[in-house]
């Protein structure tokens, strides 16, 4: 995760929900949000932070603040969540296995005839 700041000069709201939808649109963004008062981007997520802030100069004067790790707050809490994720997805891993080996596809068998041979009657 990173966390990417930036001072973008913004003249009204026009331009800011203009500067929100571009940065949106890539992919790997977490969360979004713009302090007003500061006119500074903040834009944390699984990102290329050199092609949100080449988009960004593309259409407004860009200043990067900061670039970095993002900090995640209760480390202990996710976890907890990641173990019971990981607990229900084995639970989940041994019924679709014992869901196979009680519901097993049918085994189909085709038997093909032999040619008939025009010389050969039987009677």
């Amino acid at each position: 995760m990173k966390k990417l700041v930036v001072k973008v000069n913004l003249r009204d709201d026009k331009d800011r929900s203009k500067a929100m939808r571009v940065v949106s649109g890539f992919g790997g963004i977490g969360s979004l949000s713009m302090d007003s008062k500061d006119n500074k981007l903040t834009v944390s997520g699984d990102f290329d932070p050199v092609k949100v802030v080449n988009k960004l100069r593309k259409s407004w004067h860009t200043d990067i603040v900061s670039v970095g790790p993002a900090k995640e707050d209760g480390g202990k809490k996710d976890d907890g969540k990641k173990e019971e994720g990981k607990k229900n997805d084995d639970q989940v891993a041994n019924l679709a296995k014992a869901y196979q080996v009680y519901y097993s596809t049918p085994v189909t068998y085709y038997c093909v005839p032999p040619e008939e041979t025009p010389d050969c009657v039987i009677c």
